[in-house]
């Protein structure tokens, strides 16, 4: 069993770096009451921080989970775009987790590791390495995939490390939780001064989330967790009245108002899961749906019917009501579906071109508008705000290829296989729930994105990462290891007992 208090540095090194510490604290100190320039203050601050990531980096993961709710997006000189501050604390844990990997690779427990989520997974991102190898725009597909790679490596790997209880669990909820109320609030409060308006609604998520749709998707996302802290306060027989009668309403009124109709059609389909894994119908229901969705693709590129599916122009347009916007989508003249199905058939088009390794990570935009169909066209085809395909599975499929999306759907699927054994073989009630919670926390992902392309953002993408690696750690959890955790978890990495 790996010790997660095991040291990146020994004692002695420990000690050295104290003292260095107060020399640094006391040089600045005199170079700032010398020169009268105290922003050098700042600098025994930053030398902390830096100390404190190299010799217990469990506190800046934590910093890491909570700022997944309040991160923005800011968009740097030379029109590189990253997420502050989610970003660096994911590079720098990242950084970190293979610096402790290095120093103690012999104790990394295999069942963890080499879990075969974590094999799926590893899969998938190996993938999208060998795709970006033979990318149409090689620079654009390496960006991409650094980002993917550290995404694992600070959201799965790191809590693989760190996250091992059902106590630990609840504390990496609670992280995210409390931040992600805060928005919720905020915006409603906005969004209620220009009296929930639908076209307005936008206006009010600044600077927490770039677009409703993410926002949507990160609340429902954490709906299935909200259940289990009610579940897991009633076992514990501790009052959940702040639960039920506070935050419960708050969260699906902010989901109400957020206007998302994937939000709705994402939480229903989880709600009917719970119940397939429940019965223990879960491998029939995936290959159903398999074959359903191979039949609809059949069906509509079989002598191009899509074609009589193609909108009206003039009458395709965007509504400022949501009641108006439910009764345009069946009707086919909502425009943001019928965008959504513009780029769709044009990423059909460009299958046959790179049907092995794709055009590349990340590449879409940049051509599939040479493969569009101009009945398809709307209002916004233009695409100013150079948004995505809005399907993740058909972009798997563009950008790496009939490979690449097989070996996607085997991972995503197979985490929900595995997941639903490993939930009905795990005797620890709370370690079981958990499982249960995290299972259908990445039903809703999967689900939204069938019409849209998160799993690449910090708000939803980082939260499906951490509740697979919840899913395998609380598949691995066993009660009888508490006391032996107890006795090597000591809170920091430097001493242990």
């Amino acid at each position: 069993m790996i010790d997660p208090a095991q040291p990146l540095f020994g004692a002695d090194a420990a000690r050295r770096l104290f003292y260095g510490y107060a020399g640094v604290v006391l040089v600045t100190l005199v170079a700032a009451l010398a020169t009268e320039n105290y922003i050098l203050l700042g600098l025994p601050l930053l030398a902390w921080v830096t100390a404190q990531a190299f010799l217990d980096f469990r506190p800046l993961f934590y910093l890491l989970l909570a700022t997944i709710p309040l991160s923005t997006n800011i968009t740097l000189p030379g029109g590189f775009g990253t997420d502050l501050p989610t970003e660096p604390l994911a590079i720098g844990l990242t950084g970190l987790f293979v610096l402790h990997l290095a120093r103690h690779w012999r104790d990394y427990e295999a069942k963890r590791f080499l879990h075969p989520i974590a094999l799926l997974l590893y899969a998938h991102v190996g993938w999208i390495l060998v795709a970006t190898v033979f990318s149409a725009t090689f620079t654009t597909s390496l960006k991409f995939s650094s980002a993917k790679l550290w995404y694992v490596g600070a959201y799965f790997l790191v809590p693989l490390l760190l996250v091992r209880t059902p106590g630990k669990v609840r504390l990496l909820i609670h992280c995210i939780l409390w931040p992600l109320l805060f928005v919720a609030i905020q915006t409603l409060v906005r969004h209620s001064l220009y009296g929930f308006s639908f076209s307005d609604q936008f206006r009010t998520m600044y600077p927490f989330m770039s677009e409703h749709v993410s926002y949507a998707a990160c609340l429902s996302v954490f709906v299935p967790w909200l259940v289990y802290l009610r579940w897991w306060r009633r076992l514990e027989e501790k009052s959940t009245w702040w639960l039920t009668w506070v935050i419960f309403p708050i969260w699906g009124l902010a989901i109400f108002f957020t206007f998302t109709r994937a939000a709705f059609v994402a939480l229903f389909v989880a709600g009917g899961v719970y119940l397939i894994i429940k019965w223990r119908l879960l491998k029939p229901a995936l290959f159903a749906a398999v074959i359903g969705a191979v039949l609809g693709v059949g069906y509509f590129v079989q002598d191009n019917r899509y074609l009589d599916y193609a909108p009206n122009f003039d009458t395709t347009i965007s509504h400022d009501d949501f009641g108006n916007l439910i009764s345009a989508t069946y009707k086919l003249e909502d425009i943001s579906t019928m965008e959504r199905v513009y780029r769709w058939v044009a990423a059909g088009h460009m299958v046959p071109y790179r049907p092995v390794t794709g055009w590349g990570p990340a590449v879409f935009l940049e051509y599939y508008k040479g493969f569009t169909v101009n009945n398809f066209a709307t209002y916004v085809s233009d695409n100013e705000s150079q948004s995505g395909i809005h399907s993740y599975y058909l972009m798997t499929l563009v950008e790496q290829g009939f490979p690449g999306l097989l070996i996607f759907l085997l991972y995503v699927l197979g985490a929900l296989v595995i997941g639903a054994r490993l939930y009905h073989e795990q005797t620890d009630p709370a370690a079981k729930q958990a499982i249960m919670a995290a299972l259908l926390a990445l039903v809703v992902v999967d689900a939204f994105n069938l019409i849209n392309d998160q799993l690449e953002t910090d708000k939803v993408g980082a939260q499906y990462l951490l509740n697979l690696a919840i899913i395998v750690g609380m598949g691995c959890w066993r009660g009888e290891e508490e006391t032996e955790l107890k006795r090597v978890d000591t809170g920091g990495l430097v001493t242990p007992e």
